[in-house]
């Protein structure tokens, strides 16, 4: 499982989405006639959370807000809104918004740090939810450890349906004198909706919060476009070890309770063979940012900027422009008018498992991997050269 590095010293060989490759099956599937269908397990023995499509946007502040989830959740997928972003800052921030998206790019991070700045409206956070309520669909809302009673007990009572707890690294064991840490299997207990957490990539982990009684793992720390931890902290692991690590600590809390906890790739992924690559190495469903920055709902313009970004003493994000190449509906199910995978990306779900012979997403998770460092380079030079298609990045 690894190889040496120096004296007395080994390292795991790991892998991330350019690194392998899906093997088609030995039958094929009408990509019409497969099943993406996703469920997020609920407290009480009550029924699932069920969505059409695996795929959930990100708690970003350049990604979701209200419109954007109302519309997220009528194309059958899900978002989620950030409870300690602007949203909740400001009655109407789309002026802070704009800030952001003119401030000068050595200046960015500054700005939006000053703009952060400005307290948390608790009554803002029951008006969110309150507006999302009323837009139909499943409600949907995160914030960090530290907040996340507060807060969750707010939009429990504002009508939320999902609660998302949220840090660079989560764990059930956290040791601070400075402030209470969050008791995960106390407060999964009292909550009346599910809880999903992240973000991990250990076995050992994923399998601790499993067994805390969460409804979801967010897979993933510091692959997402706009974070910059792994630079920052040097912390990661590439999102094919860490999705298939997690997807055995999953199996092996199934075998050992019955009782089935979703787990969701969350980062790294920007177009469509990306997003099937994590699904085959086991990821029930994925949560991506930059890809949807991209459509003309999202409230960031076509700018997209991590989640650590304001951090006030250690940033661990920057502001990344995307641009903005279509709506929505384009970006989940097209058609596309772009050449490089990042539109029509539940048809790119489909279109793989019908091709790899697996009607459903639990079948697509057993579909062969292989090591193929030349997967995206092979025959590629002019696409590569001309900065089209494959070429692109």
């Amino acid at each position: 499982m690894g190889m040496w590095i120096g004296r007395n010293r080994k390292a795991r060989v790991t892998y991330g989405f350019d690194e392998i490759a899906l093997v088609p099956g030995e039958i094929t599937i009408n990509p019409n006639e497969v099943n993406t269908s996703f469920e997020i397990p609920c407290p009480g023995g009550r029924e699932p959370l069920k969505l059409k499509i695996p795929i959930i946007a990100s708690a970003m502040d350049g990604v979701t807000n209200v419109r954007f989830c109302i519309e997220m959740a009528r194309l059958g997928g899900l978002g989620v809104v950030n409870l300690e972003g602007v949203q909740t800052r400001y009655d109407d921030p789309e002026d802070a918004l704009a800030q952001i998206v003119k401030a000068d790019k050595g200046t960015v991070t500054e700005q939006i740090q000053k703009l952060y700045t400005q307290p948390i409206k608790e009554e803002l956070i029951a008006r969110r939810v309150q507006e999302l309520r009323k837009g139909g669909g499943i409600v949907a809302v995160s914030s960090i450890p530290q907040k996340a009673e507060r807060y969750a007990a707010i939009a429990q009572e504002a009508g939320a349906d999902l609660f998302v707890v949220q840090s660079t690294v989560s764990t059930v064991k956290h040791i601070s004198s400075e402030y209470k840490s969050l008791d995960l299997a106390a407060f999964t207990k009292a909550s009346k909706i599910p809880i999903v957490i992240g973000n991990a990539v250990t076995y050992s982990v994923v399998l601790e919060l499993m067994e805390n009684g969460v409804s979801g793992v967010l897979i993933g720390v510091g692959p997402g476009a706009a974070c910059t931890s792994r630079g920052v902290l040097g912390l990661g692991v590439p999102q094919v070890t860490a999705t298939v690590d997690s997807a055995a600590a999953r199996d092996a809390y199934f075998k050992k309770t019955g009782r089935y906890v979703p787990i969701i790739t969350d980062g790294g992924m920007s177009k469509g063979g990306d997003v099937c690559k994590a699904l085959a190495c086991g990821s029930d469903a994925v949560m991506v940012g930059s890809a949807f920055a991209r459509a003309e709902e999202s409230p960031g313009r076509g700018h997209h900027w991590g989640m650590a970004t304001p951090h006030a003493n250690l940033p661990r994000g920057t502001r990344i422009h995307v641009g903005v190449t279509g709506t929505l509906k384009q970006i989940l199910f097209g058609p596309a008018t772009v050449d490089d995978g990042s539109q029509n990306l539940v048809g790119a779900i489909m279109t793989c498992m019908g091709n790899v012979g697996a009607s459903t997403i639990k079948e697509f998770q057993e579909t062969e991997i292989i090591i193929a460092p030349s997967i995206k380079s092979e025959g590629k030079l002019f696409q590569t050269v001309q900065g089209v298609g494959m070429g692109t990045r």
